[in-house]
């Protein structure tokens, strides 16, 4: 049976509800549940249009990482959760928050559907800057829900925001394959976790994601910003205190952490 509007309206009405709240459930209802990758971009653009539709909140960017032949890596970032002010506000699990060390590609200029594939050199030209960046993550899913990837595809893939961080030198941020990450709290010196970017380079996701989104008819904008993947998996770190995220050779991301409704 084919995957309709109506069943990715149903599906984005309890995302977003979750969303809103901060709370984990089971797997969406059979009745509306995606099965396969399409019909859980389905329910991603609807959630799209829902969040707009009831608060007027948009895309600001892109989370991406480069497709495999039975997943594709791609979810929006809505601009309630786009932050750089302290406190960064978390939905937190037991006064944690998970989150991903990342760089960030804001774009200066707008990149439609023209009727070809960008190129690499053309997407590098509509770079405006790149940023140290903190992955906020959130699983909607409970832990014991079950839930396959097709179900976290819908959901945004856990994300829950963005911690926009300093720019860095944009050639130095184009070669970082590998950076050094250290997480420092309060006064205690983490571990030096020996970083490797999931790509080849950090912007092969992002070279990707912009024919991925033309494919689509969708147009990565001028001031989105996009991540393309963790140097240091998704580690837990503490709400209530000073967090600092070295990359190593390029600058240091700090923060608190504070969670929403506390």
């Amino acid at each position: 049976m084919a995957y309709t509007i109506e069943m990715a309206n149903q599906a984005a009405q309890v995302l977003v509800a979750r969303r809103r709240h901060g709370m984990a459930g089971d797997v969406l209802p059979p009745a509306c549940r995606p099965q396969t990758l399409e019909a859980a971009l389905q329910v991603q653009a609807a959630v799209t249009d829902l969040l707009a539709a009831e608060t007027g909140d948009g895309v600001c960017g892109w989370k991406c990482g480069l497709p495999s032949p039975d997943k594709v890596v791609v979810a929006p970032i809505y601009g309630h959760s786009l932050q750089h002010h302290e406190p960064c506000l978390v939905w937190a699990t037991q006064s944690q928050v998970k989150i991903e060390p990342e760089l960030a590609f804001l774009m200066g200029r707008d990149l439609p559907p023209c009727g070809r594939a960008y190129t690499p050199q053309d997407i590098d030209a509509a770079i405006a800057s790149t940023h140290l960046a903190l992955e906020l993550i959130h699983d909607r899913y409970a832990a014991d829900a079950g839930a396959q990837f097709a179900d976290r595809l819908a959901d945004g893939l856990v994300n829950q925001g963005l911690w926009l961080g300093p720019a860095i030198p944009s050639e130095q941020g184009a070669q970082a394959h590998q950076i050094d990450i250290r997480m420092d709290v309060d006064d205690c010196l983490g571990d030096v976790v020996k970083g490797v970017h999931p790509a080849a380079q950090p912007r092969d996701p992002l070279y990707w994601l912009v024919n991925h989104l033309c494919e689509r008819g969708l147009t990565l904008k001028a001031g989105q910003v996009v991540i393309t993947g963790s140097y240091a998996g998704a580690p837990w770190v503490p709400v209530d205190k000073s967090v600092q995220v070295h990359f190593m050779g390029l600058g240091v991301v700090s923060t608190r952490f504070v969670a929403r409704g506390a």
